[in-house]
């Protein structure tokens, strides 16, 4: 068998055991890693939790004496520095491990390639660039925070197939069935922080914790003053610029904010460009005419040459639901 198709064999397990590591290693970057011996057993591992051991550590831990000599694959670049733990590059060359494979390289500051040459330098070869496109998506919200100091916003809302958001007369519990209502509970679970606008909390007195999936409740940020005694409390209460809460959350090591607020909130991050990923959960139901609300509040689009231009990341079916994924057109766009 070829280094490229060990190489891709191993990153796909990696990815699919960091996948299990995201509810527990924030504010730390999930990531998984493979030992694979020259005769192609190989052990697994995850990052754990904060100051715990790292993914490669777990897999080299796991492989013990016949980590000499094989190959570590590992979806982000292994650290190099001394924080809660120690460098995962000096644990790689005191393993014995003859080779590495990454898949994407860290853009933390602290990092950002340092690692690989530390690697290279101790007399290990390193490849670059295995299964990237898989590791980015997997690592976007990390990847995001580390380039821009900013949490990663994933804006949430649910509408029939026709794009209401709710009947004439207001009334939207429940447009979605209660599949889909599970799934915003794993999305919080994946979130560090939560926000609606105070609106919301009037209307519906949401808690936004996690019931409906396995992980962490997610801190409470409420757009305005949140009624005492309201179920959202403790919340924090934000009467500023929308940046800038951005950059407050961003320093305070949130890496994911999911955005569940009405239609006034998602106008207010849609049109300032701050949404990186819009989850829609469509129900096959339909509105009918025109008097029943959309997606954003305010003016629409007044030619075809401004509408917003993304593309399509997934598609799903949850439950009778579908959940489509869009993602902001970086570059190019249509004709």
């Amino acid at each position: 068998m070829t280094h490229g198709s060990t190489d891709d064999d191993a990153m796909r397990l990696a990815i699919a055991a960091a996948a299990a590591s995201r509810l527990v290693s924030r504010p730390n970057p999930w990531v998984g890693a493979v030992v694979v011996a020259p005769d192609g057993r190989h052990w697994t591992g995850a990052t754990e939790a904060p100051g715990s051991r790292h993914a490669e550590i777990v897999a080299l831990d796991s492989a013990g004496a016949d980590a000499r000599g094989a190959t570590l694959v590992t979806t982000l670049e292994p650290c190099c520095t001394t924080g809660r733990t120690g460098p995962c590059t000096e644990a790689i060359v005191r393993a014995g491990v003859s080779r590495v494979v990454v898949g994407i390289e860290d853009p933390d500051p602290g990092v950002r390639g340092r690692g690989i040459a530390a690697l290279r330098d101790a007399g290990v070869a390193v490849d670059v660039g295995a299964r990237t496109t898989e590791v980015e998506r997997q690592l976007a919200p990390y990847l995001h925070h580390r380039r821009t100091g900013r949490p990663f916003v994933v804006l949430k809302m649910a509408c029939t197939a026709d794009g209401r958001t709710a009947a004439a007369d207001g009334s939207s519990r429940w447009i979605t069935g209660p599949d889909a209502r599970a799934r915003v509970h794993q999305l919080r679970a994946e979130s560090d922080a939560v926000l609606v606008g105070a609106g919301t909390v009037r209307a519906d007195d949401p808690m936004l914790t996690v019931r409906d999936a396995d992980g962490p409740s997610p801190r409470r940020i409420v757009l305005g003053a949140a009624p005492h005694g309201a179920r959202v409390h403790p919340c924090l209460e934000w009467t500023g610029g929308i940046p800038d809460l951005l950059d407050r959350l961003g320093a305070e090591g949130v890496l994911q904010l999911l955005v569940e607020g009405g239609r006034t909130v998602a106008a207010s991050f849609h049109a300032a460009g701050l949404v990186d990923r819009y989850v829609l959960h469509v129900a096959p139901r339909l509105a009918g005419g025109d008097g029943a609300p959309g997606l954003f509040a305010g003016a629409p689009a007044a030619t075809i040459a401004d509408l917003w231009d993304g593309e399509f990341v997934d598609t799903s079916l949850v439950g009778a639901d579908l959940e489509v994924v869009l993602a902001p057109r970086r570059s190019g766009g249509r004709p």
